[in-house]
């Protein structure tokens, strides 16, 4: 284990390294709030692909992935790459859509409330603002876990320097400045995540003694027939995909692309490439029970590898993490900054640039502080990412059918997503207990909607259809 007093000046010294390249960029590029908050159709393909990828691929790889293997086994890896996959290739037609209906757009929410009115709009920004918490609160855990397996370092030490470092650049820059570190950070941690994977290996002694292992004590894990390896492969997919759309750092990046062809390619590769990677990630879980360990599961890349890696390896796994975690993190603050500013806009008509600008920083340094609080508890990393994943899969299809169907209005669209939390909330787990009903939950919370929308849409006196022009009508440039 190394030094604690070490390890801080370790993590002061990345933190600082990416924090202040992010502020280097974006003195050198300032531009108007609608930069700062969509920097619309001015990324090229690879910069795209580059921070989908980069905002994908957060610290809980290094964690998550593992775990469910752990008791789901093959199919759950398989289940959880596919999923991670699966938002970005749905965001494409989303995406389209969006873009044709409103070229102007910056956030989903104003789609929302022009769409279906204040009482959706509310939900939806709930729900997101909910999940978005709980992806930073879990970023910023799992590497208070990371560091705290390499030292003895309190979570609330590691959970302060890095929001701080994050806060820095991206409340500075906004969004260009995270796509730009997006990039920094995606070549430090395409080496480092090989290396990871070479070491890790043959630190563990190869594949071989893995599978001797789990064929002797553990073999329904290596069977993709196994029923509760393929029910936790479903979950996970089913819980992946829709929670993706409620990301507001995706909807900024589907305006900020150079046009839609790009932003299809971008979605496309990105999502495609963290298939291998997350798959990856989930084989050391396996290999954790082949090989005998026992303890928290959680942890289970980190028990196997760390006994037999060099020093300066361990080393390695802080800058590693910490571009994980930023990569991430900075997406979630930069989305949520679109958030405020955009609404702030429309409750403050005349406030000026800059103002709208200020506010949308403060109100994030103020709402880093629970989640600094929440992440030094040290929750699990998973359940907090399925608690968010149920209350996007029961908003998804109230939300997005209004992209296409002109009859669909804010009064069914509410009460089908209450109607969906409420069965999917009846079947969720507490924390501590056994991840047995995640399936029918997320399925319940999903589906149910999709019922209810229809017998009101059948039994309810029609509405006046929706004119899509309005949107377009209706959003403007936030510098006009």
């Amino acid at each position: 284990m190394l030094a604690s007093s070490s390890t801080i000046l370790w993590l002061l010294l990345f933190s600082g390294f990416f924090a202040v390249a992010g502020v280097l960029y974006a003195r050198h590029d300032r531009g108007s709030l609608e930069d700062y908050v969509v920097a619309r159709n001015s990324q090229s393909a690879i910069a795209t692909l580059l921070t989908l990828l980069a905002s994908t691929l957060g610290a809980w790889i290094l964690f998550a992935p593992a775990q469910a293997a752990t008791w789901g086994g093959l199919a759950a890896v398989i289940g959880y790459a596919l999923g991670a996959m699966s938002p970005r290739l749905l965001m494409i037609p989303l995406g389209k859509r969006m873009r044709e209906l409103i070229p102007q757009g910056h956030t989903l929410t104003e789609f929302v409330i022009i769409r279906y009115g204040r009482g959706m709009y509310g939900l939806t920004l709930l729900i997101m603002l909910f999940f978005m918490f709980i992806a930073l609160t879990a970023e910023i855990t799992a590497i208070s876990k990371l560091v705290a397996l390499l030292a003895p370092v309190p979570l609330w030490v590691t959970a302060a320097i890095v929001m701080g470092a994050t806060l820095l650049y991206t409340s500075y820059g906004g969004i260009r400045a995270s796509i730009f570190t997006d990039k920094v950070q995606m070549l430090v941690i395409v080496p480092l995540l090989a290396l990871l994977a070479i070491l890790g290996w043959r630190a563990a002694g190869g594949i071989a003694p893995a599978v001797t292992g789990l064929q002797a004590n553990a073999p329904q894990l290596l069977n993709l027939a196994d029923p509760t390896g393929i029910k936790a492969g479903l979950t996970f997919f089913v819980a992946i995909l829709l929670t993706g759309l409620f990301h507001q750092g995706n909807w900024q990046r589907v305006y900020a692309a150079r046009d839609t062809r790009t932003m299809r390619n971008g979605f496309l590769l990105g999502g495609l490439l963290a298939v291998p990677v997350i798959f990856m990630m989930g084989l050391f879980g396996l290999a954790f029970v082949g090989l005998g360990f026992q303890g928290d599961s959680s942890v289970a890349l980190f028990s196997v590898i760390l006994p037999h890696v060099p020093e300066w390896f361990a080393i390695s796994l802080i800058p590693l993490g910490l571009a994980l975690v930023m990569s991430t993190a900075d997406t979630v603050i930069s989305a949520v900054s679109s958030i405020i500013a955009v609404d702030m806009r429309r409750l403050l008509p005349r406030a000026e640039k800059s103002t709208l600008m200020g506010l949308s920083r403060w109100l994030i340094f103020l709402l880093a502080i629970p989640v600094m609080i929440a992440a030094a508890q040290g929750y699990s990393v998973l359940y907090l990412y399925l608690l968010a994943d149920l209350f996007c899969s029961a908003a998804a299809f109230p939300v997005f059918f209004g992209l296409f169907n002109r009859r669909y209005d804010g009064g069914t669209a509410v009460t089908s997503t209450i109607f969906g939390l409420a069965a999917g909330l009846a079947l969720f787990p507490l924390p501590g207990e056994k991840l047995e009903y995640l399936l029918e939950s997320f399925l319940l919370a999903a589906l149910v909607p999709v019922a209810v929308s229809a017998l009101l849409m059948q039994f309810r006196r029609p509405l006046p259809h929706f004119d899509f022009a309005h949107l377009n009508a209706s959003i403007r440039s936030l510098d006009d």
